[in-house]
């Protein structure tokens, strides 16, 4: 009986590490974040974390691929209409800028070249097979399904937290944001559909 407590306590400890690592990694990337910071902010110590995380590395680890998983199921790929699912990026982008930031940190700090993880195949692997498929039936223009899949993401993240030219929030007027969902929407659907391309 005292176990169920104290798993309840660990995992809400557990927790409390990710949300306050995610923000410190997103502000301060992989060499700037403190593990001070994060335990401080957490209100646990340093030998919890290392016991759930191994180390710093570890931790990152664990915030960016749940980063990432995040986006692929809360933004799940339709092929078969490109710019819908640009325009849900970019209001998944909107409401999470930490996990834009998180993955520029990675390019940054691990791999400035070639796929942003080791394991590519396994995160993209069901969205080139979903643009293969729709390229097949004639929705999506031909190409390199990974091309295909790398221009709508950079596309969606035209006003992202990384934007070199402007970065948009949450805070700014609807108009402005649904403006630029079709502008993001008529841009992806000339350039990578065979709607009105014939």
């Amino acid at each position: 009986m005292t176990d169920r407590p104290r798993t309840a306590r660990g995992a809400a400890t557990r927790e409390r590490i990710l949300e306050v690592a995610t923000r410190e990694f997103a502000e301060h990337g992989i060499a700037g974040a403190r593990i001070e910071r994060i335990v401080a902010g957490a209100h646990t110590n340093k030998a919890q974390l290392y016991g759930y995380f191994g180390n710093k590395q570890g931790l990152f680890d664990a915030i960016f691929f749940g980063s990432l998983e995040r986006i692929t199921n809360v933004v799940p790929i339709d092929a078969t209409d490109l710019p819908d699912w640009a325009v849900r990026l970019y209001d998944e982008y909107l409401r999470r800028p930490d996990l834009i930031r998180l993955a520029t940190w990675a390019r940054l700090e691990r791999r400035p070249a070639g796929h942003l993880v080791d394991d590519a195949d396994r995160l993209d692997d069901h969205k080139l097979r979903a643009i293969t498929e729709a390229q097949a039936a004639g929705i999506v223009r031909p190409g390199d399904p990974f091309d295909v899949m790398a221009m709508v993401i950079a596309m969606s993240m035209a006003w992202s937290p990384v934007s070199n030219v402007y970065a948009a929030t949450a805070q700014e007027p609807r108009d402005v944001h649904d403006r630029r969902r079709a502008l993001l929407r008529q841009t992806v659907t000339a350039a990578l559909t065979t709607v009105g391309n014939g």
